[in-house]
């Protein structure tokens, strides 16, 4: 009797705690990934006017990556989130944003019904607001390689909050330091930040409101990161910032889509200050069922100087499956006076020089 007793005890005790066991059968996590490489070749990569062939470490079409991402149903519409993603290049197997175990992302948080709060290292608004505008995304040949920033605007140490209502999006991130390595490309900033008596050090904001209807839409973003002593580009005060306001939309014409917009910067740094402008425009086609053509436009000037580059660039792209496409590109930037902007993304040109380029690769996901 006392073994049949504690037995209906113990079932009547999982019986009450059956939306934890609920929950927990309703967790899950998942591994996922993008494997990318290509082979490019590139003209004036130095003064002399020489040419390039390579397997470029940064990029195809998008940058490799693997990563975990789970969730737990908490109950009452709340949820555990998480995501832990580490990018690398497969030219050499190294690992990407100055060797960070996680350097794409690494962030825990919660998700509701008014959206989802997360800390950690995470995308910032910078990166939402072109994510549907700009039609090449984070491509070899590519807006990337005007403001390499774009595809690396993430913060460390960052208070985030996202959440669609609607056709509305709303979001913001504040960064109690923006990045704590001067290693990983040149978005890395070396300002670690939580400095005790100075607020303003290493800090950043970002902010976002969209609107989308899966046929048109449009986003404006907000971003400013401040500096402190020691970091990078400049910014070795908390009283310098860099800036970028970004205004973006696109739409779907039938079966052609058009992305563009303008990116506003403004750095105010001990090497002086610098106002630019990033306009691109860009649109995508489906030539067949699994064949894309797409291409791009686009502008980087910069307020009182000749230095502007201007690029244009066009891809094909054949699906193979759902996972597995190859694809080929063309590419131009034109840098006026002593502009030295590469045309391929962490690349080389020489100072005022037009440089064109080459590139296939083949693209996995899993």
């Amino acid at each position: 009797m006392r073994k049949i007793k504690a037995i209906t005890m113990a079932l009547l005790g999982a019986c009450a705690c059956g939306t934890c066991i609920s929950a927990y059968a309703q967790g899950g996590v998942t591994l996922y990934g993008v494997l990318d490489s290509s082979v490019a070749y590139t003209s004036n990569v130095n003064a002399a006017g020489d040419s390039m062939v390579k397997v470029p470490t940064l990029t195809g079409s998008l940058p490799s990556r693997f990563g975990l991402k789970g969730v737990e149903d908490l109950g009452g519409g709340l949820q555990a989130i998480f995501a832990l993603e580490s990018g690398f290049g497969v030219d050499t197997g190294i690992a990407g944003q100055g060797g960070r175990l996680f350097g794409r992302q690494s962030w825990v948080g919660l998700k509701g019904r008014y959206g989802s709060v997360m800390v950690g290292r995470q995308m910032n608004m910078s990166f939402w607001a072109t994510q549907k505008s700009d039609i090449m995304g984070p491509a070899l040949f590519s807006i990337s390689s005007l403001d390499l920033y774009l595809p690396n605007a993430r913060s460390d140490n960052a208070i985030g909050y996202l959440g669609t209502f609607s056709n509305v999006t709303v979001g913001a991130t504040y960064s109690l330091g923006r990045d704590g390595s001067a290693a990983g490309g040149p978005a890395a900033t070396g300002c670690a930040g939580e400095v005790a008596g100075n607020a303003k050090a290493c800090r950043q904001i970002t902010a976002l409101l969209g609107y989308d209807t899966g046929r048109y839409g449009a986003t404006a973003s907000y971003d400013i990161l401040y500096g402190n002593a020691g970091a990078a580009n400049g910014l070795t005060s908390s009283r310098h910032f860099d800036r970028r306001v970004i205004a973006s939309a696109y739409a779907m014409l039938d079966q052609l889509k058009i992305g563009g917009g303008v990116i506003d910067r403004t750095i105010r740094a001990a090497t002086g200050p610098v106002h630019s402008q990033l306009l691109y425009f860009g649109a995508a086609y489906p030539l067949a069922p699994a064949l894309v053509l797409d291409g791009q436009l686009a502008r980087l000037a910069i307020k009182d100087s000749a230095n502007d580059a201007t690029l244009a660039t066009a891809r094909l792209t054949y699906h193979l499956s759902k996972r597995t496409a190859v694809y080929a590109a063309i590419g131009r930037m034109a840098n006026d006076g002593a502009a030295a902007v590469a045309l391929d993304a962490g690349g080389s040109v020489g100072a005022g020089r037009t440089q064109h380029g080459v590139m296939a690769g083949m693209r996995h996901f899993f």
